[in-house]
């Protein structure tokens, strides 16, 4: 393990908090974001911790960690990053992706049939419920996290 925990300036998909805990662990960085994409979307846990990680760990070759300066370079990227990703937001909803759309209505009509099956309560299908169902998209998100990652 390394000496000290940083955020990855080279490993990031937004604040480099993944990459620099895989450094520091020694483990792949998709290992943990896909911990951290669990966390959040079992308890919520997921986004409270990376949170507190983006604001009190600073990245590589700067400050001490949770000083205040590290603490305030936090959260004024913590601010921007929002402001970013409101200003995508508004420019989507302006000139929206004709894909968008397709995808969007595909996923409603899939939820759809399967709430509709499961109400039905046919005897064939009642191994379909919703808690085999998100453990099946995760292995399956999991999985293809791993395959494109090995591909690059």
């Amino acid at each position: 393990m390394s000496n000290r925990l940083y955020r990855s300036r080279a490993d990031r998909m937004a604040a480099g908090v993944c990459g620099g805990l895989g450094e520091y662990l020694r483990i792949d960085s998709t290992i943990i974001r896909l911990i951290f994409v669990l966390l959040a979307l079992s308890t919520g846990v997921g986004v409270m911790l990376y949170l507190i990680l983006w604001i009190i760990v600073p990245y590589e070759g700067e400050g001490e960690m949770g000083s205040p300066e590290t603490t305030r370079t936090g959260a004024g990227e913590i601010a921007e990053r929002a402001r970013q990703m409101g200003d995508d937001v508004r420019q989507a909803f302006r000139q929206p992706n004709p894909q968008t759309a397709l995808i969007a209505g595909g996923a409603l009509i899939v939820l759809g049939f399967i709430f509709l099956v499961q109400n039905l309560d046919l005897a064939w299908l009642r191994w379909l419920n919703t808690g085999l169902l998100w453990a099946l998209l995760l292995i399956a998100a999991g999985v293809a996290l791993i395959l494109r990652r090995l591909r690059d």
